[in-house]
């Protein structure tokens, strides 16, 4: 039988490693009707989603052309995954203190990981998550954990 938690106990903290991906990167908005333009998947990070209402498109900026309005940069966070999908509170753990600091986020989760941007002017944002517990690696601490 499962119970609730209590109260008290509140949700289950997790402490993660992340890695601050290279290079500025855009959200953009295109109409839903509008073809994924060739741009849109190139990079170490892309997401593409498509709904009724819209085509979204996170990508690096570099790649946004001149005649397309890239919006804000952003920095992209990869949390160290990859977490089971019955592993609950990943993300909130990761967020809270971003929230809790008045720092937007745009979040973009995948089968292994979750991808969280925040807006470039908010870099002093890393320092709220570091001090929550979370872990910034480099990419070579990334490499290495893959070789291992």
């Amino acid at each position: 039988m499962r119970t609730a938690r209590s109260e008290d106990e509140g949700p289950k903290r997790h402490r993660l490693k992340f890695r601050l991906l290279s290079g500025p990167y855009a959200v953009v908005r295109l109409p839903s009707d509008a073809a994924v333009p060739e741009w849109a998947a190139r990079g170490d990070f892309t997401s593409i989603t498509c709904t009724a209402d819209e085509l979204s498109i996170v990508c690096p900026a570099a790649n946004i052309p001149h005649d397309v309005d890239p919006g804000p940069r952003w920095m992209c966070l990869k949390l160290e995954g990859p977490f089971s999908f019955s592993q609950t509170g990943v993300l909130l753990s990761f967020i809270e203190p971003l929230s809790n600091n008045g720092v937007p986020i745009f979040a973009v989760s995948t089968y292994d990981t979750d991808y969280v941007l925040i807006q470039e002017e908010f870099a002093w944002a890393l320092d709220a998550l570091r001090e929550a517990g979370h872990e910034l690696i480099s990419n070579d601490d990334a490499s290495r954990k893959l070789i291992e």
